[in-house]
């Protein structure tokens, strides 16, 4: 589990140099708009808060998964699996 956790990690890291390298690089001022609202921002604003809200709800929806099926009692068992009782 270990390795896995790490590899979550690095994957996480190389996915925030992109976005940093993208913001960087991309720093010009853009225009926003969302539905009534408009405003001109950064470039390298928007996607950082694009990415950031991303993570958020892709975190939070992770947590509500592990949430649901841990609160999951196991399966039946089923009677024909265990041939050494007699059927009634």
């Amino acid at each position: 589990m270990k390795g896995y956790q790490m590899a979550t990690i690095i994957l996480l890291l190389i996915v925030m140099l992109v976005v940093a390298v993208f913001s960087v690089q991309n720093a010009m001022p853009v225009a926003i708009t969302f539905f009534f609202w408009k405003l001109e921002a950064s470039l390298a604003i928007v996607v950082f808060l694009s990415a950031l809200s991303g993570a958020i709800m892709g975190g939070i929806v992770a947590t509500l998964l592990r949430i649901k099926t841990s609160g999951r009692k196991p399966p039946p068992k089923d009677i024909l699996s265990e041939p050494d009782k007699p059927v009634i």
